[in-house]
């Protein structure tokens, strides 16, 4: 026996051995700093990988779930939230299985062996239409109110069916040029967005992530300790426990809950990315579970105590029920600190979309040019020209609506559902 014979028993799927080439490549080569060297990066950790995927889970549609109780009831609601994290665990695996069968280190790799390149094309197309979509949706929250309807804004304050609602820096500061929607959108666009949206590996947002599901947290204990103190008090009403079905459109109505369970969980462009930069693969697994089960009880809890305060008050977008007074002590100030959360969450959310929406634009542009974080000048270009079509979208596009639905109905249960179908059956 020579020492070439020798292999050891069990190979260790460590991202250290991984070569990757052409479209399949991830968009940072191992231990490759930004500079285009090497560096001692060995491997991203369970704790950032978590959360990281459940900052790519937890966006905009967290505040639409406690709607969806109004429609489903608690019971209905409650198991649906639980079915849809399910279901998002298991096409989740199917991609997973089937890269690993393929050798494929990106969505798209495995779209194009399933397809060919049409099939990586298609799916590309998808994730720019969706996070874009989604990323204008994020900066017109910011700027406004509303998730389901143009309803009034978070920062700057806007006016809806004749109706003026202050936001929080008008309501603090009074009327101003400065804290008007274009202003606040340019200073949070170039103050927070693009340096955020400037790192090139996603293990590099890990703390912003931590920050983030932190503040989706904030907005729910505030929302829990203001449904106890109301029931202590007696204020509050028994909520629904099933649907109010007395005729056929209430019947329709409950299939409109479908788009928000959809896209609460579409979590599955940004996978592969947090896959190839752990430095055991074998964790993508239980990442990807504990990420569904730390979500999934936020929004189970914000979702049952969100109907359980506001009852068959609740908005499309509960964030609006926090404009009104909630009637305890200091009502105003949970009220502003709730909004002020959900905004500050919503802009750390951000360069976790972008990221994957930056990969996927580079891919179908040049997709068999050398890794993006190996091209300063084009990872500079893709990512301001990106930016820029974002911001433009969030100032000419009147309500997110347009843009929610839209992404919603087509790219959104492409990714999540439709392709990992497609893969699997090819």
């Amino acid at each position: 026996m020579t020492i070439g014979d020798i292999s050891p028993k069990k190979e260790r799927k460590s991202r250290r051995s991984k070569h990757v080439a052409d479209e399949k490549a991830p968009l940072l080569p191992k231990r490759q700093d930004e500079a285009g060297g090497y560096d001692e990066f060995n491997g991203a950790s369970f704790t950032g990988a978590v959360f990281n995927l459940s900052t790519t889970i937890v966006g905009a549609g967290i505040m639409a779930l406690p709607a969806t109780m109004k429609v489903l009831g608690l019971i209905l609601g409650i198991a649906m939230i639980v079915f849809m994290a399910f279901l998002t665990d298991a096409s989740i695996e199917f991609l997973l299985r089937f890269s690993r069968a393929g050798k494929s280190t990106s969505y798209g790799g495995l779209m194009g062996d399933a397809f060919g390149k049409y099939g990586r094309i298609f799916l590309q197309v998808c994730v720019l239409v969706n996070n874009i979509g989604v990323l204008i949706v994020y900066m017109i929250i910011i700027a406004y109110d509303g998730l389901l309807f143009y309803v009034g804004d978070v920062l700057s304050g806007t006016s809806s069916s004749g109706v003026h609602h202050a936001g929080v820096l008008e309501g603090w500061l009074g009327e101003h040029w400065w804290n008007g929607r274009t202003f606040v959108l340019i200073v949070t666009t170039l103050g927070i967005f693009s340096p955020l949206a400037c790192f090139k590996r996603i293990d590099s947002l890990r703390f912003t992530s931590a920050l983030s599901v932190a503040l989706a947290v904030v907005f729910l204990v505030i929302t829990v300790g203001i449904a106890i103190i109301k029931l202590i008090s007696g204020t509050v009403m028994m909520p629904r426990l099933l649907p109010d079905v007395t005729d056929l459109t209430s019947f329709w109505k409950l299939f409109t809950t479908v788009p928000v369970l959809v896209t609460a969980y579409i979590c599955h462009y940004n996978v592969h990315s947090i896959d190839n930069e752990l430095e055991d693969s074998t964790q993508i697994r239980p990442v990807v579970r504990t990420a569904l089960a730390l979500c999934s009880t936020v929004y189970i809890m914000t979702s049952f105590f969100g109907f359980l305060l506001f009852g068959d008050a609740t908005m499309d977008d509960v964030l609006a029920n926090f404009d009104t007074n909630l009637g305890i002590p200091y009502s105003s100030l949970l009220n502003d600190a709730v909004r002020v959360s959900y905004a500050a969450h919503l802009m750390l959310v951000f360069p976790i979309v972008f990221y994957p929406l930056r990969l996927n634009m580079d891919g179908l542009l040049f997709p068999y040019s050398r890794p993006l974080a190996q091209s300063n000048t084009r990872f500079a270009c893709i990512t301001a020209g990106l930016i820029a079509v974002i911001f433009l979208g969030a100032n000419f596009i009147p309500s997110i609506w347009d843009a929610f639905q839209f992404t919603g109905a087509t790219a959104a249960v492409c990714l999540g559902f439709i392709f990992p179908a497609a893969v699997t059956l090819r």
